[in-house]
């Protein structure tokens, strides 16, 4: 059997890995096999973060209906969640969020329909 040289595949994988790594500080950017280590942590990174990313996003959304639900006259978020299950209204947090924050006046008529 002949003998098969990898080099023009080899050096097509280390391209990929360098430019993928492109902006990371010192050797992590420059030779292939910090290269390969660093990509291997930041995508633990990118993995985790894209699911904290929506309990972030959850919290922010029940942070912003809470203010508003307190300014129309509520006691609590909770109070006004359950009443709003119970009248069958079924609005998401992030849709009663973005109503409190850019249309507060359809969110006072939805509050007041629920009390």
């Amino acid at each position: 059997m002949s003998r098969v040289k990898g080099g023009i595949i080899a050096a097509k994988r280390r391209r990929n890995v360098l430019a993928r790594a492109k902006g990371y500080r010192g050797i992590r950017s420059k030779k292939e096999r910090f290269a390969k280590e660093a990509l291997v942590h930041a995508g633990k990174s990118q993995f985790n973060d894209r699911r904290a990313k929506k309990t972030d996003f959850r919290q922010l959304w029940i942070v912003r209906v809470n203010a508003a639900v307190r300014e129309n006259g509520f006691k609590s978020y909770s109070t006004f969640m359950n009443k709003l299950k119970k009248d069958g209204i079924e609005l998401d947090r992030k849709s009663l969020a973005t109503l409190a924050k850019d249309h507060p006046e359809i969110f006072t008529r939805i509050v007041k329909q629920v009390a």
